[in-house]
């Protein structure tokens, strides 16, 4: 049986979306965030040094970073997997297995770290200080954001914009691992203040992504994708 290690409003959404998209039983362990902090519970690095999340547990393995799980899950249970999800890796060598390989690493190496650094100026104002420097904590968070960070954001979605415009998953026309790794970066990108008015085929895809039934049971089990402030 695999165990799902789930923090709370994390990236560990997308391995239980592939889990119900696979129809593989799992057993869900939930983890709350501290609620002044945001921060995995202590109890996470009982099961991985790290202590983040998500991992899985099956036997004696133990298995950490999204990316990683995506792709063990997909090597030990793809063969089995419903004909729509055929291409799930994409043949090596061909273009669609060039771009799986491309959105995979972009999720977490280029796109979070801005959505990460954005969402940690947009709460720092917020932490307990002296009512004197908030103003300044105010200003200067503002305007790392609005120099830095926004104009990043912006520049992400656009990418992602022109090339959905294209193509009706990450990777062509049918889903891959790529679709279950940007999906909660994606979500993100969506959800924190910018205006996306100017990403159409951004949204459309999101909006694909949602009206699946085996999308929907991976938030019924884990909770909400993204924590709003």
């Amino acid at each position: 049986m695999i165990t799902v290690h789930h923090l709370e409003t994390s990236r560990s959404q997308r391995i239980l979306w592939l889990l119900e998209e696979l129809g593989l039983p799992y057993e869900l362990k939930v983890y709350r965030r501290d609620p002044h902090t945001r921060l995995a519970p202590s109890e996470l690095k009982r099961v991985h040094p790290l202590g983040k999340s998500p991992v899985i547990t099956q036997g004696e393995e133990v298995i950490a970073e999204s990316g990683a799980i995506l792709e063990y899950l997909a090597e030990r249970y793809g063969a089995q997997a419903p004909a729509e999800l055929a291409q799930l890796v994409p043949a090596p060598g061909t273009p669609a297995h060039r771009q799986c390989r491309f959105w995979m690493h972009y999720a977490e190496g280029s796109l979070m770290n801005w959505l990460v650094m954005k969402l940690v100026f947009m709460t720092l104002p917020r932490q307990p200080m002296p009512f004197f420097v908030r103003p300044i904590a105010r200003k200067l968070c503002g305007a790392v954001i609005e120099r830095l960070i926004e104009p990043n954001v912006s520049s992400a979605l656009a990418f992602m914009q022109q090339h959905l415009a294209r193509h009706t998953w990450f990777c062509g026309e049918a889903i891959s691992l790529a679709d279950f790794q940007m999906s909660f970066a994606v979500e993100a990108a969506l959800s924190r203040g910018s205006d996306t008015r100017p990403y159409p085929h951004v949204r459309a895809w999101l909006e694909r992504v949602n009206a699946r039934p085996a999308y929907q049971r991976a938030v019924r089990a884990g909770g909400p994708v993204i924590a709003r402030f």
